[in-house]
């Protein structure tokens, strides 16, 4: 960075879902999220996910679509969107059972990488992939 440049804190990863509060409520009972806040209009939500807040808000709204461009979801079951979402857990498997358990769709199953981390894929109820790792220390 140059000279006198702020340091940034990554704060925010922005999900573009087809409805908010279904969203919210997904990610609570799948992946063991706390819902933070949902905001009355339905146009936002957070959850309670440590230093960087994972919030959802609508896929096309008029406050953004004008200025950024409308948000796309995956078209198909077999496409995948330019963002994956991943949560480490200390057991994958356990936490795999549950996501499907709760709703999410299975692309892999967990399974051991050669890079030391166990990795299993799932969609949410938007088709955006989601993997599920174990954490890998340096």
């Amino acid at each position: 960075m140059a000279s006198g440049a702020v340091s940034p804190a990554f704060a925010y990863t922005v999900v573009y879902v087809k409805d908010v509060a279904r969203s919210a409520a997904f990610y609570s009972a799948a992946f063991g999220y706390s819902v933070r806040r949902l905001d009355q209009s339905l146009k936002w939500a957070e959850l309670e996910s440590g230093a960087t807040t994972i919030a959802f808000t609508p896929l096309h709204q008029r406050e953004t679509d004008a200025l950024t461009g409308a948000g796309q979801a995956p078209g198909a079951a077999g496409e995948r969107g330019p963002v994956e979402i991943c949560f480490d857990y200390a057991d994958v498997d356990a936490a795999y059972r549950h996501a499907v358990d709760s709703g999410a769709v299975p692309v892999s199953a967990p399974e051991q990488k050669s890079w030391g981390q166990k990795v299993g894929y799932v969609r949410d109820i938007d088709g955006i992939v989601v993997r599920m790792g174990s954490h890998v220390r340096a």
